[in-house]
C-alpha cells in the first residue's frame, strides 16, 4: 500500500475519474473499487473520502441522490454536466504531472 502522503494529492482525481466512468456510486463502493483496481495499493479511508465528496458536491461538480434501503439511506454521487469538464481538466493535469515525474524518475542517460 502506498503512503497517505504519496496518494493525498491524487485522491480527488481518482474519485472523479471513477465517478465519470459510472452512472453513480456510493461512498463505500468508491473505496472498494479503488482498492480492487489498484490491487490494494491505494486504500481510501472514509475520513479522506467524504470531505472530498462533500467539497465536490458544494462546488457543483457532483450531484447526489438519496436511496432508501429499508431504514437506511444510501447517498449516491454522480458527475454533473459542469463536472464533466472538471474531470477532463484534472485528468489532463494529472497525466501531464505523471509525464513530468517520469522525466525525473525514469531519466535516461543522454549522451552530451
Amino acid at each position: 500500500m502506498y503512503s497517505k502522503e504519496l496518494t493525498k494529492g491524487t485522491l480527488q482525481p481518482i474519485i472523479l475519474k471513477l465517478l465519470s466512468k459510472s452512472d453513480k456510486m456510493y461512498g463505500y463502493e468508491i473505496t472498494q473499487k479503488v482498492k480492487d483496481l489498484t490491487r490494494g495499493k491505494i486504500d481510501i479511508s472514509e475520513g479522506a473520502l467524504y470531505p472530498i465528496l462533500h467539497k465536490l458536491e458544494a462546488d457543483g461538480i457532483l450531484d447526489t441522490e438519496k436511496v432508501y434501503i429499508g431504514k437506511r439511506v444510501r447517498k449516491y454521487y454522480k458527475v454533473t454536466g459542469t463536472g464533466k469538464k472538471a474531470v477532463q481538466e484534472v485528468t489532463d493535469e494529472l497525466n501531464d504531472f505523471i509525464a513530468t515525474l517520469s522525466l525525473i524518475f525514469n531519466e535516461k542517460q543522454i549522451a552530451p
